[in-house]
């Protein structure tokens, strides 16, 4: 089994801009990049036209935003403004160091599997966290892969780079809508009951025509004896198959 967590709100908290598109605009200032005066709506327009479930890193989207309004950028001003404006401070939330150890004292491997669109965040994140790179056996961000959760293909590569299949990983995250979406390819999905009841999410126990499941932790606290049970369950499966096998 493989063991996956989202990073941001599940094992830290960091202090995004109030205002992206004003924290952006500021660094392209900074950086002699003329902003439009109308930059606010541009920046929310769709310029990438991008298929369903895809990542539009977010330098690309700075740079095409620019380009509707005649402003032609230099060389990587766009990419140092977005890193520059996404610039957090960032805390370990309460029991993540603890959440990470369980599923590696009970052998599985673990990895990082975040939704972001600013090159270098997640890493200058885990930087400024008590955890570090050397935590995990693989990172797969939406920005490097191409894909963001719920995507199916975010999941399958994560699956792929800890060697297991999509329904033998459990990810642990706190929005349904997103780190929920490995319940449609058969995995587990472990979603945090404190994040996952604020901004109207409703932490169901998956949809009936999921092949995976969904759970609802408390906290991170639960993960270790969640992760017992699912092992158990896990090593009763394959003693059922075992049998069929042997009939």
């Amino acid at each position: 089994m493989g063991v996956s967590f989202d990073l941001f709100d599940t094992l830290v908290t960091a202090d995004y801009p109030a205002d992206p598109a004003a924290a952006v605009a500021t660094e392209l200032a900074e950086r002699d990049v003329s902003v439009p005066d109308d930059w606010a709506d541009a920046y929310t327009e769709v310029h990438v036209d991008a298929p369903d479930g895809a990542e539009v890193p977010l330098p690309a989207h700075v740079s095409r935003a620019l380009a509707s309004r005649g402003v032609t950028v230099r060389g990587n001003a766009a990419r140092r403004a977005v890193v520059a404006a996404f610039d957090p401070a960032v805390e370990t939330r309460p029991g993540a160091r603890a959440a990470i150890d369980a599923a590696r004292d009970r052998g599985h491997a673990v990895a990082l599997c975040s939704n972001c669109s600013v090159p270098e965040l997640v890493g200058r994140t885990l930087v400024r966290s008590a955890l570090s790179r050397d935590d995990f056996d693989s990172i797969v961000t939406s920005v490097g892969c191409g894909w963001r959760k719920p995507a199916p293909e975010i999941f399958e590569q994560t699956a792929a780079q800890l060697g297991v299949s999509t329904t033998d990983l459990v990810h642990v995250g706190d929005d349904p809508r997103t780190d929920g979406g490995l319940a449609s390819v058969g995995g587990t999905a472990l979603l945090l009951a404190d994040e996952c009841m604020t901004d109207g999410n409703t932490p169901a126990e998956g949809r009936s025509d999921d092949p995976g499941d969904t759970h609802v932790l408390e906290s991170l606290t639960e993960l270790p004896n969640t992760l017992d049970a699912l092992g158990s369950l896990a090593e009763a499966d394959e003693l059922g198959s075992g049998g069929d096998r042997l009939r």
